[in-house]
């Protein structure tokens, strides 16, 4: 998988936010904290997830699926494909 080496750190940096955002959950969840509280929690870390994921499936997608000689049309697939993830991801 040689997007997740050259982007590792800047993925590493995502996973170690949605650690931090998953222990204030545990902590709110801890200390009692109103439900609106915890439910915005839980949404942020759900969207810091579909971030990452995103960021993975979009290097592998490119790397992986796109390798080989580009051509505007499989350039133009590429981006069709890589928008429609990201609209779903949302």
């Amino acid at each position: 998988m040689a997007h997740t080496i050259k982007g590792k750190n800047k993925l590493i940096a995502r996973v170690r936010r949605i650690k931090g955002q998953a222990e204030a959950l545990e902590r709110a969840l801890t200390s009692e904290e109103d439900c609106n509280a915890v439910l915005q929690q839980i949404a942020a870390i759900r969207g810091a997830v579909n971030g990452l994921m995103m960021e993975v499936l979009e290097g592998h997608v490119r790397d992986h699926l796109a390798s080989g000689e580009p051509t505007p049309q499989r350039d133009a697939d590429l981006e069709t494909v890589v928008t429609a993830l990201r609209s779903y991801m949302k």
